[in-house]
This record gives structure tokens, C-alpha cells and sequence, in this order.
């Protein structure tokens, strides 16, 4: 009797081989994301007090590195059209343990920054981007349903990692953290990248020929020149930097607005809640509203959750429901994000342009921190910082309203003369594809 693995059709996988997939990208993301992304924060005031290194400098190492992932995210998306994500996300976690080695043995802070540069070439192979672009590839038409289960899992990352990383902390110094951290990179997703994506890469094609059923567009430089892409990567961008900023400014806010330490973190973990219930409710948010009114609507819930926090004064329980609000906006955005390219132009080329796409979103990323404290001096306060970033975000939204390419069309039940703005009803019953209008 043949395997589960074996019955799927000729450049796909299997329904067992779809499931091992996801499980494997699930677990990789929470570890990926744990050892190079969050044990940072937990471990930048140790590392500040053992090398007399300032937290500005240290930061600013951390950030080179977020950089450094946006610009080789690029390429990494060429690679991944055309080879898969095994050899690219295996190749990032190999890379990513001397990396994390690296900046725990740096003995100079040129050396600090070096290590930092080389675990941002390894983010580009193991976070979010390739991880989407699998997903994206393997899943098809059910792809929401797979990205909504990582992000969802992947969120628990700093959940588990940073009361891990606190954990070692306490009997170990920094240095001796990140190398049992390394260890920890390199015995789960080493051989999970390796053994785990295995499988055949939908033929390139094949996936093209499929788009253009849809009413895909053309060629990726057509795409990459279209006002569309122009409009959409600068509004995912300034929707990054608001959200992020947001994220790690939104203590000090609540501290000034009266809160303490600790209540300020409770309203910050709960936003975290939120983010959980907004990737859950994403799907019927996809299929109740167009590919345009998706983006506009998330952008423009954002900026008023964001506009609260600038303006409550209070009381306690309105700041944590705006928290929270604003929570559940970054929680959908990030699946706005994931989905941005393949709603609009289809997953053929989705690694290439989605490295254009994320490239600018991961710069701002690593801008938001420095950003939004700057921005309390020169503004006197978080409280304009805030109204700020949510007028960024009403931006964001309002560029959101030119991303939908024309005359595409990806619902066979569109005719292209048809606005694709405007919702129609799907004609696939059961499917999780969203309505690509």
C-alpha cells in the first residue's frame, strides 16, 4: 500500500505532507523567532552591564542585523521561487548557530556588530518570509487556513522564550545564555528545515499557468513597475512602523497616563491576547470584505486604536480595551501582510516580490524602537507620539485604497470589466481561499 506521502499528485503534497509542513514551520517560527529576535530585549541590559557597551550602541547592533535581513530578503526570495524553501531555510539555521555564537563570544563591539550582520543573513532564511512563501506555494488555495495556524503559534514565541532566556539568565551570564541558546537553534530546526520541507516544489509553471486562470498579471518587472506595487509596499511599510513603534512604546504611555510598571505590562500582555483573536477572526474578515477594503479597513483600524491610546486619559479599563484593540489590529495585519502579494498577483512569484515587499516593513521595524522614543522628546511626551503613528497609519490606509492592480481579476466569478473593488460571492464551497477582489 502506498505511503500518505505518495498519493499526492505529481510537483505537490500529500495531505499528510501539507499537515508535516506546517507542523514543522510552526515549531521552527517559535524558535527562530525565540533564539535571534526575542532573547534580545531579555538579555540587552546584561550584556550593557558586563562589556560597559551603552544599550543605544548594543540596540544599534540588533537593528543592523534586522537590516541586513530586509536587504538579503531580496535575493532569498529569487532563491526560494526557484528552489524551495529546504535548501534556503536549512541554510539560514545552519547559519544562524556560529551567528548566535558569534555575538555571544564578540569581545569588541566592531565584533558584536560583525555577528549581528551575519544572524541578519541567517533571520533572512528562517523568519516569517520564507516561511510565508512555503506556505503560500504548498497550500494554495487553502493557504489563510495555514498561515492564520503559524502566526498564531509562531506569536508564542516570546511567550516561551523570553521567560526561557530570563531563566538561563539567572544561572548563567549572557554569553553562556546565547551559546545554550544556539544549541537549542541548531538541534530543533537544523534537522526540522532539513527532513521536514522535504518534498517536490510546485513547478514554477505550473504555479504561473494556474495564476493566469485567475487573471493573474505578468511578468514580476511588470508587477514590480505597476502603481499598485508602488502604492502597497509603502503602505505595509508605514503600517510596520506604526505597529511596531506602538508595541514598544505603548508602556511609557501608560505609565504617564498614571498606570504603574506592572499594569502597564498586564494592558501590553493583553494586547497580546488581542493579537491571538484578531488572526482568529481573519478568515471571515477575508471573505466578507475585498482584497481593497481588507487593507483599508485593517490600516484604518490600527490608526484608531492607536489614536485612543494618544488620547484616553484614562480610566485603567479603556486604555487596556484600547491596548487590546490595537492589539487585534496588529494581529490581522500581519496576515494582511503574509497575504499582500498572492491576493493581488498569485503565488508564482511570491518569494521574489514579497522580498521586495517585506524588505522596507523589516527596516521599519528596526527604525520603530529609536523612532518612537526620539519622537517623546522632540514631541514632549508618548501621548503626541501616539497620535502621530496613528495618522502614519491613516496613511497607510489611504495609499491601502490604490494597491489593487486593474484590470486583474483572480475570482473566476469577476468579469474583468468588473470594479474589483467591489465584493462578489465566491463560487468554491468549503474552500479557505480568501476572495480576491
Amino acid at each position: 500500500m502506498p505511503s500518505v506521502e505518495t498519493t499526492a499528485a505529481p510537483g505537490s503534497l500529500s495531505r499528510g505532507g501539507l499537515r508535516r509542513v506546517l507542523a514543522v514551520l510552526c515549531v521552527t517560527e517559535i524558535v527562530s523567532w525565540g533564539v535571534l529576535y526575542y532573547a534580545f530585549p531579555v538579555l540587552a541590559p546584561a550584556i550593557a552591564a558586563d562589556t560597559g557597551w551603552s544599550i543605544s550602541m548594543i540596540t544599534a547592533g540588533f537593528s543592523t542585523g534586522l537590516v541586513v535581513s530586509a536587504l538579503v530578503g531580496i535575493p532569498a526570495g529569487r532563491w526560494l521561487d526557484r528552489i524551495g524553501p529546504r535548501p534556503v531555510m536549512t541554510a539560514g539555521s545552519i547559519l544562524g548557530v556560529p551567528a548566535v555564537v558569534a555575538i555571544a563570544w564578540a569581545p569588541t563591539l566592531p565584533l558584536f556588530f560583525a555577528a549581528w550582520v551575519l544572524a541578519g543573513v541567517a533571520m533572512a532564511g528562517t523568519l516569517y518570509p520564507p516561511a510565508f512563501a512555503a506556505l503560500t506555494r504548498w497550500w494554495g488555495p487553502r493557504r489563510v487556513r495555514a498561515l492564520t495556524a503559524l502566526t498564531l503559534l509562531a506569536g508564542l514565541a516570546s511567550t516561551i522564550f523570553a521567560p526561557l532566556t530570563a531563566g538561563l539568565l539567572t544561572g548563567l551570564d549572557w554569553r553562556n545564555t546565547y551559546l545554550v541558546l544556539a544549541v537549542i537553534l541548531a538541534v530543533i530546526t537544523v534537522p526540522a528545515h532539513l527532513f521536514g520541507l522535504r518534498g517536490p516544489w510546485p513547478d514554477h509553471d505550473q504555479t504561473a499557468e494556474s495564476d493566469q486562470a485567475a487573471g493573474s498579471p505578468h511578468a514580476p518587472r511588470e508587477i514590480v513597475r505597476s502603481r499598485a506595487f508602488w502604492l502597497l509596499v509603502p503602505a505595509i511599510a508605514l503600517g510596520t512602523f506604526s505597529a511596531f513603534a506602538v508595541v514598544v512604546n505603548q508602556v511609557p504611555l501608560l505609565i504617564e497616563r498614571g498606570l504603574s510598571t506592572t499594569e502597564a505590562a498586564w494592558a501590553l500582555g493583553l494586547g497580546g491576547l488581542g493579537q491571538v483573536l484578531g488572526r482568529l477572526g481573519y478568515g471571515r474578515l477575508a471573505a466578507a470584505l475585498s482584497v481593497r477594503m481588507r487593507a483599508v479597513v485593517i490600516l484604518a483600524l490600527s490608526a484608531a486604536a492607536t489614536l485612543l491610546l494618544g488620547l484616553l486619559p484614562g480610566p485603567e479599563v479603556l486604555l487596556v480595551a484600547a491596548a487590546m484593540l490595537a492589539g487585534a489590529a496588529r494581529g490581522v495585519f500581519t496576515l494582511l501582510q503574509a497575504t499582500a502579494i498572492s491576493d493581488r498577483w498569485g503565488a508564482a512569484h511570491y518569494g521574489r516580490l514579497n522580498g521586495l515587499l517585506s524588505a522596507p516593513a523589516m527596516i521599519a521595524t528596526a527604525l520603530a524602537p529609536w523612532a518612537g522614543a526620539a519622537l517623546a522628546v522632540a514631541l514632549g511626551g508618548y501621548p503626541a507620539v501616539f497620535i502621530l503613528l496613528a495618522a502614519i497609519a491613516a496613511l497607510a490606509a489611504g495609499l491601502a485604497t490604490g494597491t489593487v492592480p486593474r484590470p486583474a481579476r483572480f475570482d473566476d466569478t469577476v468579469p474583468r470589466h468588473a470594479d474589483v473593488s467591489s465584493p462578489q460571492p465566491t463560487t468554491t464551497a468549503g474552500s479557505d481561499e480568501v476572495d480576491h477582489r
